[in-house]
């Protein structure tokens, strides 16, 4: 589910320290959902967003108002995410055997049945989420999963329309293989256990 960007705007013309303050509550959120989506780990994530925070404060100042916060806010987090898995060059498969963290912002509140399902749809939508490039990643998050317009995704990406729509077109047929995979793998019939001695 996206989290909408409903705040009351800040007013950019007060003391940087207040305005960065409620910028932080306002968009804290946001800024973990997705931090944590294009990391796949709370502790990354974390770090990511602090790293995000430092970089705003200091170009607080230079925001002159050209898009909404939030899209400038999406654009440095992304940023900070992808120089996070750029620095973190030991990982061979970047998210090969994650944990993948119940920390996700969901609510689930459907009967234990649906929970089952859609944990079961999300972890394969993550897993499926992996198998992306962080380009490609940041784009399928911003746009599909936190629900940017295709213009708000590409400014906070700092492309143009047109790359922001091909990104998407990859990332969705990447998605779709690994869904359509999961879904044969799930129809096929369980291994039969041998029958014990009697």
């Amino acid at each position: 589910m996206p989290i909408q960007d409903e705040s009351a705007p800040l007013d950019l013309n007060r003391d940087p320290e207040i305005v960065f303050t409620e910028l932080v509550e306002q968009y804290s959120d946001l800024a973990y959902s997705v931090a944590f989506r294009m990391l796949r780990n709370t502790e990354d994530a974390e770090d990511a967003v602090q790293e995000a925070y430092i970089s705003a404060f200091k170009a607080l100042p230079k925001f002159k108002g050209q898009s909404k916060l939030s899209t400038w806010l999406y654009r440095i987090v992304v940023n900070a995410c992808l120089m996070k898995i750029r620095r973190d060059k030991s990982r061979a498969k970047y998210i090969a055997e994650r944990d993948f963290d119940e920390a996700i912002i969901y609510d689930w509140k459907n009967d234990p049945e649906d929970a089952a399902v859609n944990s079961e749809l999300r972890s394969t939508l993550e897993k499926g989420l992996d198998l992306l490039s962080p380009d490609l990643r940041a784009t399928a998050v911003l746009r599909d999963i936190q629900g940017l317009s295709t213009e708000e995704a590409a400014e906070a990406l700092g492309i143009s329309i047109a790359s922001l729509k091909s990104r998407l077109h990859r990332a969705r047929v990447i998605l779709r293989q690994h869904l359509d995979e999961y879904a044969l793998l799930s129809q096929l019939p369980a291994p039969e256990t041998p029958a014990e001695p009697a």
